[in-house]
């Protein structure tokens, strides 16, 4: 109880840094919406010819936007400030995110999503930079370490929201966009620049970016790894309504129902990433990877409900490991004067991920015959992947000590 005593108390502007978090959650929000009211849309489009793949890119649409705007976001982010960016952002957020409801046809949905996504570049940019901004390290831990319990919570609110929406309107869950408006006049109120950036001035801040070389070389490796990472995180948040579908479950209210309680999980994925603090990027990277796709395995060979709901819960607390772990590495990795368009080049990656996943799921449905089959290879390849990167790791470390024994 100290320590947590403790915790609270070592906290620093803490009207920005929950506006932050909340903020942080918006991109995420986007998607998480929409899983519930996926299969709906599908059957109110059922006559188009393309429509169980058109709606689950309408889903992800914003990815495609973020992935190929977030560098240029990054950019701008830098040489105008965080703030002001942000306010513009969070308005427009609420603007394209509301416009499907007013809209029927399923090009012009996908046209206001791409909109939205250039708004959601804006804002993960931004608040990830403020973070860097506002705290340092331990700070900077501390609300990551909030944003990602507070993420469960934001999560199952949506999701409990957005059943019941979607059984009243097909497209009732966008009006759920509109909180976007009072998190704007939260943001208005309490959001100020960093202090270091004021004081720097344009100039001097153009200046500083162009004295320090940008890590080319260790973002192409940040921006890889989390492209996978991304495309395998998404796979149930986008395309998780279809594989309850295939145990019988066709009700968005019951769809949100069993995934409620399993959400709440990403909390402990929160505290397994406090207690990995003090590891490496590569322990914290191989964790999340095995505990995420192995949670996706088990959904993908689940043969009742009941085992569907166990891999979600375990792949859950994967989900809550795995954004503040690719986060905090980017985070470390560049400097002060790069860290919005590093974070812009991490949001390229992260989003693209998002845009491909249920593509690829797609494509692998095709394959294996039912989505079962699509969540059971993601998965494998997800485990392999963080076995393979914790044994090379651990490899890695025992040479290293091996040799420093040497020497002496």
């Amino acid at each position: 109880m100290k320590s947590v005593i403790a915790f609270f108390k070592r906290l620093e502007q803490i009207p920005q840094g929950l506006i932050i978090v909340i903020s942080a959650f918006l991109p995420l929000f986007a998607i998480v919406s929409m899983f519930p009211a996926l299969p709906s849309i599908i059957d109110h489009f059922k006559d188009h010819p393309n429509a169980r793949e058109l709606v689950p890119l309408i889903v992800s649409a914003p990815g495609l936007t973020i992935a190929l705007t977030a560098s240029f976001a990054g950019v701008l982010v830098d040489k105008y400030g965080r703030v002001r960016l942000l306010l513009w952002a969070t308005c427009l957020y609420g603007v394209f995110g509301v416009a499907p409801f007013f809209l029927t046809d399923i090009y012009a949905m996908f046209a206001s999503r791409l909109l939205l996504g250039f708004a959601e570049a804006i804002i993960i940019t931004a608040v990830n930079t403020l973070i860097a901004d506002y705290w340092e390290d331990e700070g900077r831990r501390d609300w990551l370490f909030l944003q990602g319990l507070a993420g469960p919570f934001l999560g199952a609110i949506v999701i409990r929201t957005a059943g019941p929406a979607t059984e009243i309107q097909w497209n009732g869950v966008f009006l759920i966009y509109s909180v976007a408006f009072v998190i704007f006049l939260l943001m208005l109120k309490y959001l100020k620049e960093p202090a270091r950036q004021v004081k720097a001035g344009v100039a001097s801040a153009v200046e500083a970016v162009n004295k320090v070389p940008f890590p080319t070389a260790t973002m192409a490796a940040i921006g890889a790894v989390t492209l996978l990472s991304s495309a395998l995180y998404y796979v149930f948040i986008i395309s998780g309504g279809l594989v309850f579908r295939e145990l019988g479950i066709n009700e968005p209210s019951r769809i949100s129902e069993l995934s409620a309680i399993p959400s709440l999980f990403v909390m402990v994925g929160a505290f397994l990433f406090r207690l990995l603090g003090g590891k490496s990027n590569a322990i914290q990277i191989g964790s999340f990877l095995v505990v995420l796709c192995g949670g996706l395995l088990i959904m993908g060979t689940a043969n009742s409900v009941e085992m569907l709901v166990l891999g979600l819960v375990i792949q859950q607390t994967g989900a809550g490991m795995s954004v503040p772990s690719l986060i905090a590495w980017t985070q470390t990795k560049v400097p002060a004067q790069h860290r919005g368009r590093g974070m812009g080049v991490w949001a390229s990656c992260f989003f693209f991920g998002q845009f491909s996943s249920p593509w690829l799921v797609a494509r692998i449905e095709s394959i294996t015959g039912s989505v079962h089959g699509a969540f059971a290879v993601a998965g494998g390849i997800g485990l392999a992947a963080g076995c393979i990167g914790l044994l090379l790791h651990f490899k890695s470390d025992s040479g290293s000590k091996t040799a420093s024994a040497g020497q002496h």
